[in-house]
């Protein structure tokens, strides 16, 4: 009889232990520097590196490709010019998803940035100067394709030697579809390139779209491509 409760007494104790062993490695934070080759992680309730990253990247290349050429420019002697570069004022990243993308707003406009300087076609403002104007004039950035607005701010660059020939507008938005506790979250971002003197534009956009699971079920299901 001693012996059996022994037996189960040691039984309750071991798994007490291993629980407690298991919840102090849980609450043991840590951290490494990731290998660039790895892939990236996914955020488990909203958007993050996985989804920002591959939006910009297609949505930039897709738009500047469009305007690698242009009509041939020629110097005295005969000689091709390479065309000046236009210049770019780039005013804001608008979030219009449900989520709130927290710092990824500024590192998405920097993202952008990187691509308009490498482009060799455009010439971005600093994003100092555009705050700058955007400060002086009091306009905020949805106000700026006002003619009056427009020109007010033009001036006010121009007096800070910023003159551009265009401006670029980011804006993230989102659809949600539900299914249960489950849901797919459609991201696209857009990129609208305004010409400031004929009011002409280009606009790209690119889409991704990603499953949120709180059932173990259809998390499974979704990674082998079957539906419920």
């Amino acid at each position: 009889m001693v012996g059996r409760r022994q037996f189960l007494l040691a039984g309750l104790v071991l798994p007490a232990g291993l629980a407690a062993a298991v919840a102090g490695c849980k609450s043991t934070p840590r951290a490494e520097v990731r290998d660039p080759a790895k892939l990236d992680m996914v955020g488990s309730h909203q958007a993050g590196t996985e989804t920002f990253k591959p939006l910009v990247e297609k949505a930039m290349q897709d738009l500047l490709a469009r305007h690698c050429g242009g009509p041939p420019a020629y110097g005295p002697g005969g000689e091709l010019l390479p065309p000046p570069p236009k210049r770019i004022c780039f005013v804001a990243v608008e979030n219009k998803s449900s989520e709130e993308i927290g710092d990824f707003k500024d590192q998405i406009y920097q993202i952008i940035d990187l691509h308009i300087v490498n482009s060799g076609v455009f010439h971005p403002v600093n994003k100092r100067f555009v705050d700058a104007g955007l400060t002086q004039t009091r306009l905020r950035p949805d106000a700026l394709l006002i003619p009056q607005n427009m020109r007010t701010f033009a001036a006010s660059m121009e007096q800070q030697g910023q003159p551009f020939d265009f401006l670029l507008y980011a804006t993230l938005t989102s659809g949600t579809t539900r299914e249960n506790k489950d849901y797919q979250r459609d991201y696209l971002l857009t990129i609208e390139l305004v010409n400031v003197v004929d009011g002409s534009y280009d606009k790209q956009a690119a889409t991704l779209s990603k499953g949120y699971y709180h059932s173990l079920t259809a998390k499974m299901m979704s990674s082998i491509g079957l539906k419920r």
